[in-house]
């Protein structure tokens, strides 16, 4: 992607923590300009209100919402309607003591009251079971409507949107901001309705009753609202804090993960790691303010609610003893607004997910919302009949929106003829890959006018330009789906894009032989229908190309965009794929960029640029009469000939090779066409697959796990654990204080006076009680707080490191793409908070109100008690049975929720491919299809857990009714007191409440039970090549010797495909050694086996006559560099990216010296930063030979006494490339190295060249001793002749 600096650029993190800047980028620009670059990268905020999160919802889904609502609302209402039942009971018990009124009354009337606990009952269970179906189930449904609106939106926006953003971003915010949002839209806002309602009619029943007590208490829950207000703005504050850390700690996961053999490499596990926590620092500070505001928030709640009590009983016993209100409107009114505090205080922790989601559709709609300046979905702009193809760019001047103090083209003036082939050449950054960028839509220009046939491009059709122009970029992106398919996306937009089947195989079988790919997918056991892998890694590089030539050629497109095209094939592949461009290129328009002059000296004009303008232009002959800089270029990359002594005629050389080169196009078809029989005989020999590890682990397990990483805070931890049960002892306490009231409300007027003063003692106590649980509450949830963010700080690290320890075949599985390590990461980590933080405090709360009021009931009396308490077990069944269901409702949800984030994860990062094969509606439907299966998957689990919530719900009634009815009996024989009757009824019925609540955390409970079983096995899976391992010998003196001896390989994912048969490479100390052969023989693996990347199946890698294998690790790849053929580059500046060779300490002088050696000292100098110049993400600001320079750097910093290059120069223009590969071969000077090359004039000088072909070496020896022996070698050398036509 020889683009100038910045083709993607990418400074999101510094965009999200320095969002305040305090300068305008663009504020030296023309106003005009300014705007247009403003444009392609603005966001604008949108305000987001809880109603708005139910944006997509249908006339249907409104429809059962309002019916869950309802029914939501009647079950809340059915608690208040219990209280006037229970204040008509105590009624009757006043009566019956105080008064000693008949027993057969007494009997009559408890037994009626009960029989209307029942019907409650059983209301309620059906209710609840349906208000929480449809919530959990619409929750899914919707918000998976905004998944794919957000997928949808994303991929139109313009390219230069995701210059400022990366995708791993994009992975944070489709799966955890998500989750975040489908939480705040299903049970939980049952939930919070039902508090509401309850709240509501409890406040009416109050006024009926007694309008004057309820006033009065109303008092108390006007200072809960002002309170709550207060703090639930700073809960959203912290929230959003937490959240934005997330996200850029995301896009650096997805970087490292994406880059996994450059990482394992430079042992940078450990520097890339302390990269992440900082970022993670920042998501547990405002994860711990956030828990903590949340402490005040409950602990505030309990105070004013106790108060409620001491101010309600205190001012009631006064209302009795002046006559103006009775003991059972007391009591009614009493209970019922405690159960509206108790229902508010149930629906605190879960508005907290509805104000969570509120503030990540903030984000997400911002970009659901977003106008794009150039929208590829859109329906406006012209479309032309016919297309000629004619090109012209009119005085253009561009400028990159994140670069913008850089003008990377100005006054640009190129006419490209339609049916005619021009070429592009000139040095990195001179604007090259700019002009595909322009022609292609992807940017807006600032001036002049870019047209085809006589239209201004951005008058026409945006989708129907891009469907006329087929792009092959440097770097192909292939999709994780079968090779088939990744050719089949080329029809979008032709006629053939709904022909059957059959028709499109045909098509795609001659595009296969027109790009010479189809003689090694014949080979494949699986031929058309393998899968390539994410990003296509199962391929080699040329593999990719030439399949990536196929998708270009299949639309027969009426423009042809090649963009270093063939960079990344072998020599015999080139000149086959070079011919079939050039018959492809018959009859349209082409514009060819390439930094091997080999391929473009057919052209019809070769344009030479230099920094945005054109230096010169012509054909190969007349510009190599010019001696001008293309001369110059032409001479850099000459190609030695064969010194033959007899003098033969180069004339009579070339004649013979014309014939043989049609021989071979013959021969090679016959042979791979063998080949393919004899691969398909070995796919039946398939070995095992690779073991993946499905343990399953108890709970207990699990907790000891997570304590473990809690065990620095476990001073914290048991402060937090014992304040908790303080707080769960309040109920119990509480149940003494109310029966005591109560009973001292059973007397005669007269002992009106004594009544007061027993009231007056425990409203007091109701008030210390009241203070004692706020303080208890906030400590408490403070204390838990700190140790649940820095749990889940230290659980995202670890598993960031333990995943990073993984050797490279863990990430060549499927399920370990890219996309899924980054959501595991991101949601594993935050559902562990389901077993920790305010979570668990709740838990242990509610599990301290049974287990202690239990005891007491049966301490104060046992019959009632043992009644009562047997029914608990009931309860907490039901919750049990739910979180069962839930725990695996959650496994399957993980796993679908997982393969699409990783879909659209894939498609994100492609973005410049999705954009130019116009496959955005393609990608939509086939993530909504997917998202689609889950939510019908779902549903029967949602009844069933739904059903049994609403029995756990409903049961409390039936405990009530069973309870008063039992007790009415002892009552009646004055076997209990009333005392003795309310402290053990309230006791267990507020304990069975907080049994059912406990389960109400289910579904937090099982998410995390989930994650941490993925936790548990992640930790317990040690590779076979451990960079952990202490085990090995450390290399000392190392000279540099390796050899392979009959070494055999397959790669693990591919076990049925042999790459290297018997490989014996000698490699002596300090030598130059390279690699040539065509694609897919087997020379990167070589590369990929030296680093130890892999194990071989048979054979020894030695270096220095010890197998590798017995060394160890991290001390072995110390000694060795690899540059890449994609270059690889991470988020910070130049200087943090060389600095990363080396794990010792470096001054500036010693990166100064390794720029200059890579010959980018210069360049980085003239930037404005210098060597505080940020890369972007993914090294996306700078173009691509820039970003290889920089890798070479990093190599030499290193030292290495083995060098490694894999295609190291074919990503640099030939200026570049000459002056780097002097740097490289000084480099190679003292040490080995060992080079993979296509390009044959970079190796031409090296000590020895190996031939490898079909995993052995076919010949060996220099360049002259080679071209004596014309053979394969010779054959390549020809293909790549440089001379005069």
């Amino acid at each position: 992607m020889s683009s100038s600096s910045a083709e993607s650029s990418n400074e999101k993190t510094d965009a999200v923590l320095a969002v305040d800047a305090a300068e305008d980028p663009f504020a030296h620009l023309p106003e005009h300009e300014a705007a247009i670059l403003r444009a392609q990268i603005e966001v604008k905020p949108v305000p987001v209100s809880f109603l708005k999160l139910f944006r997509y919802a249908t006339p249907f889904d409104i429809i059962l919402l309002v019916i869950a609502h309802l029914c939501a609302i009647a079950a809340g209402a059915a608690m208040p309607l219990m209280t006037i039942v229970m204040g008509s009971l105590t009624k009757t018990f006043t009566d019956y003591f105080a008064y000693n009124g008949s027993s057969e009354e007494f009997s009559h009337a408890t037994s009626k009251n009960s029989l209307y606990l029942v019907y409650l009952g059983i209301a309620n269970f059906a209710l609840s079971a349906i208000e929480t179906a449809i919530n959990i189930d619409r929750g899914e449904v919707l918000s998976s409507r905004i998944r794919e609106h957000y997928l949808a939106a994303t991929l139109r926006q313009n390219v230069a949107y995701f210059d400022k953003l990366g995708s791993g971003e994009i992975t944070t915010r489709i799966t955890a901001d998500t989750n975040l949002i489908q939480e705040g839209m299903s049970e939980k806002v049952g939930l919070v309705i039902v508090g509401i309602s309850t709240f509501i009619s409890a406040i009416v029943v109050g006024f009926i009753k007694s309008w004057k007590l309820t006033l009065v208490l109303f008092s108390v829950i006007v200072a809960f609202f002002c309170g709550m207000a207060v703090i639930s703005r700073y809960m959203i504050k912290f929230s959003l804090q937490s959240l934005n850390g997330a996200s850029v700690g995301g896009t650096i996961v997805e970087e490292v993960f994406s880059s996994v053999r450059n990482v394992q490499a430079f042992n940078l596990q450990d520097r890339l790691a302390q990269s992440y926590d900082s970022y993670l620092t920042i998501t547990e500070k405002a994860s711990f303010k956030q828990q903590a505001v949340l402490g005040c928030m409950i602990g505030y709640l309990w105070l004013c609610s106790y108060s409620n009590y001491a101010l309600g009983f205190w001012q009631g016993a006064h209302f009795v003893s002046d006559g103006s209100i009775e003991v059972n409107s007391v009591i009614t009114v009493l209970m019922s607004m405690l159960l509206g505090a108790f229902s508010l205080g149930q629906v605190a922790p879960n508005a907290k997910n509805l104000t969570e989601a509120v503030t990540a559709a903030s984000k997400i709609f911002a970009t659901i919302d977003r106008e794009p300046i150039i929208d590829s979905t859109s329906d406006e702009g012209e479309i032309l009949e016919t297309v000629r193809g004619d090109i012209e760019l009119k005085d253009v001047k561009f400028i990159y929106p994140s670069r913008p103090d850089v003008t990377v083209l100005d006054k640009m003036n190129l006419k490209i003829p339609a049916g005619r082939t021009v070429a592009l050449v000139g040095a990195s950054g001179s604007g090259k890959s700019t002009i595909v960028g322009i022609i292609e839509r992807f940017y807006e220009i600032l001036g002049g006018e870019v047209t085809l046939d006589g239209y201004d491009i951005s008058k026409l059709n945006t989708k129907w330009l891009r469907q006329q122009i087929s792009l092959v970029s440097q770097e192909p992106t292939l999709f994780s789906c079968s090779i088939y398919d990744n050719i089949a996306y080329g029809f979008i937009g032709t006629l053939f894009e709904n022909a059957s089947d059959d028709v499109k195989r045909k098509l795609i079988i001659e595009a296969c032989e027109t790009a010479n790919a189809w003689s090694f997918i014949q080979t494949l056991p699986e031929g058309l229908n393998t899968n390539v892998g994410e990003r296509g890694f199962l391929m080699s590089g040329g593999q990719k190309q030439r399949i990536a030539i196929a998708r270009a050629m299949v639309s027969n497109p009426k423009i042809l965009l090649l963009d270093e095209a063939t960079s990344a094939l072998d020599t015999k592949s080139e000149g086959i794929v070079q011919e079939a461009l050039d018959r492809a290129a018959r009859d349209r328009t082409t514009i060819v960029i390439a930094h091997r002059l080999s391929t473009i000296k057919d052209a019809d004009r070769i344009v030479v640029m230099s920094k945005g303008v054109i230096v010169e232009q012509g054909t190969h002959n007349e510009l190599l009469d010019k001696q001008g800089m293309y001369a110059s270029l032409v001479e850099n990359q000459k190609i030695e000939k064969f010194k033959d002594g007899k003098g033969a005629s180069d004339a009579l050389i070339a004649a013979e090779l014309e014939e043989e080169k049609l021989e071979m196009h013959e021969d090679s078809r016959i042979l791979d066409l063998i080949r393919s029989k004899s691969a398909q005989s070995i796919s039946s020999a398939k070995a095992n697959p690779l073991e993946v590890n499905n343990k399953k682990y108890s709970f207990f397990s699990l907790i000891k796990m997570i304590a473990a990483f809690n065990k620095p805070e476990a001073p914290f931890m048991v402060g937090g654990i014992l304040l908790a049960i303080v707080n769960g002892l309040g109920y119990p306490v509480q149940s003494i204080f109310f029966a005591k009231c109560v009973s001292a409300f059973q007397v005669l007027p007269s002992q009106y006076s004594h009544m007061r003063s027993q009231v007056n003692l425990y409203a007091g106590l109701f008030f210390m009680l009241a203070c004692v649980q706020c303080l208890a509450y906030l400590v408490s949830l403070a204390f838990l707080a700190l140790a649940s963010a820095k749990l889940v700080r230290r659980i995202r690290l670890q598993s960031f490191r333990q995943m990073l320890r993984q050797d490279i075949s863990y990430f060549d599985r499927d399920e370990n793409a890219t996309g899924a390590l980054t959501s595991t990461l991101s949601t594993d980590a935050q559902s562990v908070e389901g077993l920790s933080g305010a979570t668990f405090a709740q838990i242990l709360n509610s599990a301290t109100t049974v287990v202690a009021g239990l005891i007491l009931s049966i301490s104060i009396g046992w019959k009632l008690g043992l009644v009562c308490g047997a029914c608990v077990p009931v309860l907490v069944g039901c919750g049990y049975l739910r979180f069962h269901l839930l725990t695996k409702f959650q496994q399957r949800a993980k796993r679908a929720y997982e393969s699409s984030a990783s879909y659209a994860c894939e498609a994100t990062s492609a973005i410049r491919t999705v954009t130019s094969l116009t496959r955005e509606t393609d990608v939509y439907v086939n993530y909504k299809r997917g998202l689609d299966f889950q939510v019908k998957d779902g549903r029967i689990s949602t009844i069933r857990s739904s059903l049994l919530y609403g029995m756990s719900q409903g049961i409390t009634f039936l405990i009530s009714a069973l309870g008063f009815w039992y007790g009415s009996t002892l009552l009646k024989t004055y076997e209990y007191s009333t005392t003795r009757f309310f402290i053990v009824f309230i006791s267990v019925i507020f304990g069975s409440q907080s049994a059912g609540a406990i389960f109400s955390f289910a579904p937090d409970m099982g998410k995390a039970k989930q994650a941490a079983q993925n936790i548990r096995r992640l930790f317990e899976t040690v590779p076979l090549v451990d960079s952990w391992s202490t085990a090995g010998i450390t290399p000392k003196d190392v000279i540099g010797n390796i050899e392979f001896r009959d070494v055999h390989f397959r790669y693990p994912t591919r076990i049925e495909v042999p790459v290297l048969r018997g490989l014996d490479l000698t490699i002596k100390s300090g030598q130059y050694v390279a690699l040539v052969g065509s694609s897919g023989c087997g020379k990167s693996t070589t590369i990929g086996l030296i680093e130890s990347f892999y194990l071989p199946l048979h054979g020894q890698i030695l270096l220095d006559g010890q197998s590798i294998h017995d060394l160890n690790v991290n001390a072995y790849r110390e000694h060795i560099a690899l540059v890449q053929q994609e270059p690889v580059l991470y988020a910070g500046s130049i200087k943090y990216n060389i600095s990363l060779g080396t794990s010792r300490e470096i001054t500036d002088e010693e990166i100064y010296e390794v720029a200059r050696k890579a010959n980018i000292h210069d360049f980085i100098m003239s930037l404005p930063d210098g060597y505080d110049t940020l890369c972007g993400s993914k090294g996306a600001l700078l173009s691509g030979g820039q970003k290889q320079r920089v890798a070479i750097a990093r190599a030499l910093i290193r030292q290495p006494k083995i060098l490694l290059l894999d295609e190291a120069t074919s990503a640099l223009d030939s200026e570049s490339e000459k002056v780097v590969q002097e740097a490289l071969d000084k480099a190679a000077k003292g040490r080995t190295t060992v080079a993979v090359a296509h390009r044959l004039s970079t190796i031409q000088n090296a000590d020895v060249i190996y031939v490898i072909e079909n995993g052995k070496v076919l010949e060996s020896g220099t360049h002259q001793q080679l071209l004596a022996n014309r053979s394969k070698y010779y054959e390549l050398v020809q293909l790549q002749a440089l001379e005069r036509k």
